[in-house]
């Protein structure tokens, strides 16, 4: 017999040796424990997380003339038959040579005949997505209701593609990638079996390039045994498969996250010059700056992350160095550099143009930083009334003194609140406290302006007012508005209504007004 490639030889043949699906797995032990088999399955996930292999072995437990509890034997003629393909009664089809409409109506009518050997027939068809309309059309029939011995296995990678009046006749189970750390004990497994020797950094290298699929990394493990021999390093599968090593990465992610320019050209000539894979680049750099967003927000909670422990550790101290403002700009500048890479004539020349921008965007600050830069400005220049420290607040001091304060320093603090919130300015001028107490202070807006009650509610504008009468009164308020009754609270006569004749004369306000065709209605101060 030839040579069987580690995919093959190592494919599982028990639901036990299915790796990183138990969600699965279990639900088929009690389906085959409990006698609850529905008519129609559908595998779908990512390649090489074993869908046709769970659908093999699921056909096998069905038919399995010596099954254990639920799983199959592997040595009746039944299970013998189904691993070397010449069963009679488990027929597999390719949905992407067999799509059309003839192939599926010769199934149609075979599923009458009965199954030679085991209780069922079962057939098996992988990348069923790949079928036409019609096809479908023609098999919604007989999946709907199939003679008591049929069984029908579909496994596909794309389920959008299915019909939905397939998917609705079906058990649908979704395969998940598999972890980082089930694929590298698996291919340390089969390394001890099949004496190779491969270290941790290799394996990692492996697990990362195959993406979540362990068919990916069986099938990378046997290419290097092919190069190297039976002793693989990371060096040999950086090279083999165009990754960059982990400390690549990581220098990179840090001369980003610093603004070191000149690391960046440099390391970019190293992966061009080594003939890395572009492309893979960027996207390990995605990948890279996804985990530091998850670290920044995750805290102690690692659930999130497929990685070592020491990987975790160092991916701290580089979340540290930045903020989650600045790491979205970096990661959408991946995304867009990842979606032109393909069609780049130069894609070293796309690649550090890349990643100079997401430097500068690391190091420069982002608009909300900038607001809690100005927000800290303000409130250093707060008005006298603002800044005066009366006594401490005593439970002997009545709340109308509070009020009687606050109406007395009112326009001072009117023209404080403008500053933080000058949006609001004109709903502003036109209040005036109505109602204070230990923990509140209600302010009353005039009628005019009722309509306008929500922008003054803006989260921003209250909290600024809430912290400027906070520090006035010494002690923690809340604010909220009320529409005064009748009419508008009184104003110094000075400054109720100003000469309008000195801004009709004004140039830039009668350009305004012959633009709008527009007039003064009232000028205040």
């Amino acid at each position: 017999m030839g040579y069987e490639v580690l995919a093959r030889k190592w494919r599982p043949q028990v639901f036990a040796d299915v790796v990183g699906q138990d969600h699965v797995m279990q639900t088929l032990h009690n389906a085959i424990e409990t006698d609850r088999l529905a008519h129609a399955y559908l595998f779908v996930g990512p390649r090489g997380t074993g869908k046709t292999t769970t659908a093999r072995i699921l056909a096998k437990a069905l038919n399995c003339q010596n099954r254990q509890g639920s799983e199959p034997c592997n040595v009746c003629d039944s299970c013998k038959e189904i691993v070397s393909g010449s069963s009679l009664d488990v027929i597999e089809i390719d949905g992407a040579s067999n799509r059309g409409i003839g192939d599926v109506q010769e199934l149609r009518d075979n599923v009458r005949y009965s199954p030679v050997r085991g209780p069922f027939k079962i057939y098996i068809i992988d990348e069923v997505h790949m079928l036409t309309r019609e096809a479908f059309n023609a098999i919604l029939k007989t999946l709907e209701e199939p003679p008591p011995h049929v069984k029908f296995f579909f496994a596909t990678t794309e389920p959008q593609k299915v019909l939905t009046t397939i998917l609705s006749r079906c058990q649908r189970f979704d395969l998940r990638r598999i972890s980082v750390a089930d694929i590298t004990a698996q291919l340390q497994k089969i390394g001890k079996a099949e004496g190779i020797t491969i270290s941790d950094d290799a394996l990692f290298a492996i697990a990362r390039g195959a993406e979540g699929g362990l068919r990916d990394a069986e099938s990378a493990l046997d290419q290097l045994v092919s190069f190297r021999g039976k002793k693989i390093e990371e060096a040999d599968v950086l090279s083999v498969f165009g990754l960059i090593s982990r400390e690549q990465l990581e220098g990179l992610a840090d001369a980003i996250l610093d603004g070191d320019i000149p690391a960046i050209i440099g390391a970019t000539a190293q992966i061009d010059k080594s003939g890395k894979d572009m492309q893979r680049v960027v996207l390990e750099l995605l990948d890279h700056f996804r985990n530091l967003l998850i670290v920044l927000h995750a805290g102690k909670q690692t659930d999130a992350f497929d990685l070592p422990e020491a990987q975790i550790e160092l991916l701290k101290k580089q979340a540290a160095k930045s903020s989650d403002g600045r790491l979205l700009r970096i990661v959408d500048l991946l995304i867009d550099a990842d979606s032109r890479m393909r069609y780049a004539l130069s894609k070293r020349t796309l690649l550090e143009a890349s990643l100079i921008r997401a430097s500068r965007a690391a190091t420069v600050a982002t608009i909300d930083e900038l607001m809690k830069q100005i927000a800290a400005l303000k409130g250093s220049t707060a008005p006298a009334a603002v800044q005066e420290a009366p006594a401490e607040y005593s439970v002997k001091k009545k709340p109308s003194d509070d009020l009687a304060r606050l109406k007395t320093a009112w326009p001072e603090l009117i023209e404080h609140f403008c500053k933080g919130a000058p949006q609001a300015k004109s709903y502003l001028m036109d209040t005036l406290p109505l109602r204070a107490n230990e923990t509140h202070v209600t302010i009353g807006i005039d009628p005019e302006f009722a309509s306008e009650k929500a922008s003054l509610e803006n989260q921003r504008t209250l909290l600024f007012i809430q912290k400027t009468l906070t520090g006035f009164l010494k002690r923690s308020v809340s604010v909220d508005f009320d529409v005064l009754a009748g009419k508008a609270p009184a104003r110094p006569a000075a400054t109720e209504t100003l000469d309008k004749k000195q801004y009709y004369e004004n140039p830039a306000v009668r350009s305004v007004l012959e633009a709008f065709s527009g007039d003064i209605e009232k000028v205040r101060k």
